[in-house]
C-alpha cells in the first residue's frame, strides 16, 4: 500500500526506485547541533536533525530514514539516525533526551506509545527543539507535527477488503499485530473491527496477537494461531515485521494457499511470497516518501516556514506542496495495493 499523495504520482515513483534500497540503518553521520546549514528564507538555521525510530534494524525504518537522509541532503541538513533495538514504551526517552542535550534543531520520532515519551519530548521543545512525529504519533500536545502515512480509515479499509476478497467474505480471521502499546496499530485495528461488524458479518475476528514487531515472535506467533484455530481462514498483520514473518511461516507449511494473508508490507520483503502464491496482495505507502516529507515538515519549522499551525503550506521537494490539518496533522496520501501483476515495478 504505497502511498502516494497523488495517484498520478505512481507512475514517476516507480521510475524513481528503480535504485534498490539497501535494507541497513541509513542514518547519515552529522554533527549535533550548531549550523546544519542554510536555507532560503531561513538564515542560518540549525537543520541538526535527530531520527529516531522505534527501534533500528526494522526495514521499513530503514527505508524511512534513507527518504528522510534524501531530503536533508536537498535542504543542506543532517539526519543523525539512533533508536533502541527493542520498541517497548520508553526504550525512546533516553535518546530524546540526548538529543535535546546536544542541541538538535528538530527530532523525527515514530513513538512507541503515545504519552510514556510525551515529558521526554516536551523538555526538548522547551529547549527548542522542533519535534514531528511520523508513522506512530504521540498525543497531539506532545509535539509540533505529526506526519501521517493515510488516515486510519483509508489503511484499515484497505486491509479488511484485501481479505476479504481472499477469503470470500465468510470465515475467521486475525491480526498480527506489533507492540500492544502501537499508537498506529491499535487505531487501524479499531477501525477494522468497526469495519467487519458493519460490512462484512460473516467474518469472525477471533483474535489480536501481538508479535512486537520481532520476526522471530511474529513467526511463532503465526503457528500459535493457526495451531489454537484450525478453521482459520485469513491473517491480516498491518506491521512489515509481522506480515513478512507470517509469510516466511506459511510458505514451507501446511496452509499455504489455504490461509490467506495480507496486510503492510515492503515489495522488497514480499516479492518471494508474492510470487511462489503463498500471499495474494498486500499493502503500503512509500516509507522513503514518509521519511522525505517529514525531514522537509521539520525543516519548514526549523526555519520558521511554517508554525505548525491548521492551514500551514509548505515545500516538500518532489513531492510537492503540503497543507497541515487539524490537530498539526500532514497527509502523505492514500494507500497502495501490491500483487503480482505490479510488485516488480517497485524496489524498497
Amino acid at each position: 500500500m504505497f502511498g502516494l499523495q497523488r495517484k498520478g504520482r505512481m507512475a514517476l515513483a516507480a521510475a524513481a526506485l528503480t535504485v534498490g534500497v539497501a535494507l541497513v540503518a541509513t542514518g547519515c553521520s552529522g554533527g549535533s547541533g550548531g549550523d546544519g546549514g542554510s536555507t532560503e528564507g531561513g538564515g542560518d538555521a540549525n537543520l541538526s536533525i535527530t531520527m529516531l525510530p522505534k527501534n533500528l534494524g526494522n526495514p521499513y525504518f530503514d527505508t524511512s530514514t534513507k527518504g528522510a537522509t534524501a531530503a536533508a541532503d536537498e535542504f543542506g541538513g543532517t539526519i543523525d539516525e539512533v533508536g533502541p533495538s527493542e520498541a517497548s514504551p520508553t526504550s525512546q526517552v533516553q535518546y530524546i533526551q540526548t538529543a535535546a542535550q546536544q542541541g538538535a534543531g528538530g527530532l523525527i520520532v515514530s513513538a512507541n506509545d503515545p504519552e510514556a515519551i510525551c515529558d521526554a519530548l516536551n523538555e526538548a521543545r522547551d529547549a527548542g527543539v522542533k519535534v514531528v512525529t511520523f508513522d506512530s504519533d504521540t498525543n497531539a500536545d506532545c509535539r509540533d507535527l505529526f506526519i501521517n502515512q493515510a488516515t486510519a480509515e483509508g489503511i484499515a479499509k484497505v486491509q479488511v477488503d484485501l481479505i476479504a476478497e481472499q477469503i470470500g467474505d465468510a470465515g475467521q480471521i486475525a491480526i498480527l499485530s506489533a507492540s500492544a502499546n502501537a499508537t498506529n496499530q491499535n487505531a487501524w485495528i479499531e477501525t477494522m473491527k468497526e469495519l467487519l461488524a458493519s460490512d462484512h458479518p460473516n467474518i469472525e475476528l477471533v483474535e489480536v496477537a501481538y508479535g512486537d514487531d520481532d520476526d522471530q515472535t511474529s513467526f511463532d506467533k503465526t503457528a500459535a494461531l493457526l495451531q489454537t484455530y484450525p478453521e482459520l481462514k485469513g491473517i491480516i498483520s498491518p506491521t512489515t515485521v509481522g506480515i513478512a514473518a507470517a509469510a516466511r511461516y506459511l510458505s514451507t507449511s501446511e496452509y499455504k494457499g489455504k490461509v490467506a494473508l495480507t496486510g503492510l508490507g515492503t515489495p522488497n520483503q514480499m516479492r518471494e511470497y508474492v510470487e511462489d502464491g503463498t500471499v495474494t496482495s498486500f499493502a503500503l505507502w512509500n516509507p522513503e516518501d514518509l521519511g522525505y516529507l517529514a525531514a522537509w515538515a521539520t525543516q519548514a519549522l526549523i526555519t520558521g516556514e511554517i508554525t505548525g499551525e491548521e492551514g500551514d503550506t509548505f515545500d516538500a521537494g518532489k513531492l510537492g506542496s503540503y497543507e497541515v490539518g487539524a490537530d498539526g496533522v500532514v497527509l502523505l496520501g492514500e494507500p497502495y495495493v501490491f500483487d503480482a501483476d505490479n510488485i516488480g515495478d517497485f524496489d524498497f
